[in-house]
C-alpha cells in the first residue's frame, strides 16, 4: 500500500523503519511537527522521524496545522492507501481523516480504553499499573476512541522509568503496527469498537506535575520521579534554587526523617517523606552538571536539619 506516515519523535522510528524495510509498502512522504528550537542552545532542529526521512529521501510534510488547506491539497495528490500514526503530536481535522482510502491507523501506548491522551505510559507508571502495552486503531474524531486492530501487552517492570518502558513499546508496537497494515492490506482484518467501561485519561505532563512533593508517601513520590523521567524530568527547590533529580528509591533508615529532611552518609544521600525515606539519585544544580547526589550533599555542604522542598 501506498503509506504517509505521521510521527514526529524518537519512539515513532521504530515503526518507521520497520515500514521503510517492508517490501509490501511504500512510505510516499512522512508527516512530522515544523522544526523547532531543541537542546540548551535552542537551536532550531529536525525532528526525529523528518531527519530519518531526510536520509531515506522521502518528502517531508510539515503543516502548521494538519488542517493546512496547501498540506491536504498535497496529501490528495500523493493519494496514499493508509496513513499510520506514531506520536505525530497534533489533531487531525476529519477533513484530513477523510483523505486516505484505509484511514489513519495510530499507534498508541497504553491498552485502550485505559490511558486515552498525551502521556499513556507515564499514566502507567505513576499509577503503578503491572501491566501496560500498545494498541493499534482506527483515528476518529473523538480522542483514542476509535475501533481497534490490535494490541500487544507488556510488563511494567520495578524500577522502570518512562522512558525504559515507550523504548520497549516503540520496538513491540513497531511490530503490532506493521502486522496491522498487513492484515489492512489483506482485507482480513477488521477493527473492534472500544468498550464504554475502563476509559481513563493521561494528560500531558508538566514542569509542575513534575515537581516532587516529599510529604507523600515514598513509594508514590518514586512512581512520580520515575514517571517524568527523562522528560520533563523531576525536581524540587533546595535553598531556594531548582534541583533536577533523577529517579529516587525508597529505602530503609535507623533513624526516621521529617518530610523533605535530608540527610548525607557516606554512600547515600537521603530525603525524608511521610513515609520512610528515599535516596536520591543523579542530581543537577541549576548551571551544573549532572553528578551523583554524594558528590552535590559534599559540594554543597549540606547541614543538618536542612531540608529539600
Amino acid at each position: 500500500m501506498r503509506l504517509v506516515f505521521a510521527g514526529t519523535p524518537e519512539p515513532a522510528l521504530p515503526s518507521l523503519r520497520a515500514f521503510l524495510e517492508s517490501e509490501r509498502h511504500e512510505v510516499v512522504a512522512v508527516v512530522t511537527r515544523p522544526d523547532a528550537p531543541a537542546g540548551r542552545g535552542r537551536r532550531v532542529e529536525r525532528s526525529p522521524v523528518a531527519a530519518l526521512a531526510d536520509e531515506h529521501g522521502i518528502e517531508v510534510l510539515t503543516p502548521p496545522k494538519a488542517g493546512d488547506p496547501a498540506f491536504l491539497a498535497r496529501l490528495r495528490e500523493l493519494a496514499p492507501d493508509l496513513c499510520p500514526v506514531v506520536a505525530y503530536g497534533a489533531l487531525l481535522p476529519e477533513s484530513a481523516l477523510a483523505i486516505p482510502a484505509h484511514g489513519w491507523v495510530n499507534l498508541h501506548f497504553s491498552v485502550l480504553p485505559a490511558w486515552r491522551g498525551a502521556a499513556p505510559v507515564q499514566a502507567a507508571v505513576r499509577h503503578g499499573d503491572d501491566i501496560t502495552g500498545a494498541t493499534t486503531f482506527r483515528i476518529v474524531k473523538a480522542l483514542d476512541a476509535g475501533p481497534v486492530f490490535g494490541v500487544v501487552t507488556e510488563r511494567v517492570r520495578e524500577r522502570d522509568t518512562a522512558g525504559d518502558l515507550l523504548g520497549r513499546l516503540a520496538e513491540s508496537g513497531a511490530k503490532l503496527l506493521l502486522s496491522t497494515v498487513d492484515g489492512i492490506a489483506d482485507g482480513t482484518l477488521r477493527p473492534v469498537e472500544q468498550p464504554e467501561e475502563g476509559v481513563s485519561h493521561a494528560p500531558k505532563v508538566t514542569v509542575d506535575d513534575a515537581r516532587l512533593d516529599f510529604s507523600t508517601p515514598a513509594a508514590a513520590l518514586d512512581r512520580v520521579a520515575r514517571a517524568v523521567t527523562p522528560d520533563p524530568g523531576a525536581w524540587a527547590e533546595f535553598r531556594g534554587e531548582r534541583l533536577k533529580l533523577g529517579p529516587v528509591t525508597p529505602v530503609e533508615a535507623d533513624d526516621p526523617l521529617a518530610p523533605g529532611e535530608l540527610r548525607v552518609e557516606r554512600t547515600r544521600v537521603l530525603v525524608g517523606t511521610a513515609t520512610g525515606p528515599v535516596a536520591l539519585g543523579d542530581v543537577q544544580a541549576q548551571g551544573k552538571k549532572r553528578m551523583a547526589a554524594t558528590d552535590w550533599a559534599r559540594g554543597v555542604r549540606v547541614e543538618a536539619g536542612e531540608r529539600i522542598s
